[in-house]
């Protein structure tokens, strides 16, 4: 579902702030997969899922998604294949529309627009639906702006947005991370829940290493631009996080396990 192969991505390119963000990042991603994304700060980890949602151009290598390359495609041609959570609740929705509105406007994501009612009877109805799985309460809250819901809940919202159509790929970008603890085990359960029922080929990066280890059946850390482990299956399973790190410091030849990736 995802190809990712020697893709290379520096800033600054000739000054002397240049900065090689991937350095030969090659990665394939099976459909109905979940990767959990790990490294230290500045390890590529956000520049790799800048890279595959087309938010700038790579230097060089291939990208493609569900079999097509969309390597030159620009990030609002990508939006057909792909669903993004950011870390920032207040990204991705509209904060002076209502509920429902957001989630119409998610709806018809890549499709044309023409003169008829904003939202149907049936569409509010299956909007009703889909956020009472999530028990947050805002099935009785559609009119509501969404400005007006906490951070959890707005964040369960652009989860919810993010799949309405079924992506063929779901990027979450630290999406807990701006979250308290017990909202962000909310949204985490509540992430599992959607990618295992719509069986959605998900890559989500994170800087807790409990988490990268809890969830998803694949996990991969990133160093300087690069993947250094590539852990799935029952391995994965197994894994501790005193294993991880030990492979972390044997595998990049360096201590420095920032206080990110102690968490």
């Amino acid at each position: 579902m995802l190809n990712v192969e020697n893709v290379y991505k520096t800033f600054n390119m000739g000054t002397v702030n240049e900065k090689t963000a991937l350095s030969g990042i090659s990665l394939r991603l099976k459909e109905g997969e979940f990767v959990t994304v790990i490294g230290g700060n500045g390890a590529g980890k956000s520049s790799l899922l800048s890279a595959v949602a087309g938010v700038y151009g790579i230097d060089s290598g291939k990208i493609e998604i569900g079999g097509t390359d969309v390597t030159k495609f620009p990030e609002h041609k990508r939006a057909a294949y792909i669903g993004r959570v950011f870390q920032d609740p207040m990204t991705g929705t509209a904060a002076n529309m209502g509920i429902e509105e957001n989630l119409a406007l998610a709806k018809r994501r890549g499709n044309r627009r023409g003169l008829r009612w904003g939202v149907s009877h049936a569409e509010r109805e299956e909007y009703r639906a889909r956020l009472a799985e999530f028990e947050l309460g805002l099935e009785d809250r559609l009119t509501s702006k969404v400005g007006l819901l906490s951070g959890g809940q707005r964040q369960a919202l652009t989860l919810i947005m993010a799949t309405l159509k079924r992506p063929k790929l779901l990027l979450l970008d630290e999406h807990t991370a701006a979250l308290d603890p017990k909202t962000a085990a909310k949204v985490l359960e509540l992430s599992d829940r959607i990618v295992k029922n719509d069986n959605l080929t998900t890559m989500m990066v994170t800087h807790n290493m409990r988490d990268a280890i809890a969830h998803g059946e694949r996990l991969i850390m990133l160093y300087e631009g690069k993947i250094i482990i590539d852990i799935a299956g029952d391995e994965k399973k197994r894994l501790k996080t005193k294993d991880l790190l030990e492979m972390f410091e044997n595998l990049s030849g360096s201590e420095e396990a920032d206080g990110g990736l102690l968490l």
